[in-house]
């Protein structure tokens, strides 16, 4: 079976929050440019709009670390503590407090 995806996907494993009535941490397991797979304590309703914040390692030398906020739409969802997949479709570079 080959791969037909249109864009590179990165292996990372980053610290994810799902944002809504109630935030709920995760992490990433891949990343491209158009979306992200990751895991959560709660499944995401699929077809869903959704916003989650990525937060970046610490380059050195920086004082505060760094989040991409994301919000895209959600694709693919299994049971509790499964993968989740959704859309990149807008982000935003947000520095947190130092």
């Amino acid at each position: 079976m080959t791969d037909q995806r249109k864009n590179q996907r990165f292996d990372l494993r980053l610290p994810i929050e799902i944002l809504g009535a109630k935030p709920q941490p995760g992490e990433t397991r891949n990343m491209s440019s158009c979306g992200v797979l990751f895991t959560s304590p709660s499944p995401v309703p699929v077809g869903e709009p959704i916003e989650y914040l990525v937060t970046l390692p610490k380059a050195a030398g920086t004082r505060a670390a760094v989040r991409l906020k994301c919000i895209g739409i959600v694709v693919r969802s299994g049971e509790v503590g499964a993968y989740s997949a959704a859309t990149l479709e807008r982000y935003e570079f947000v520095r947190a407090k130092a």
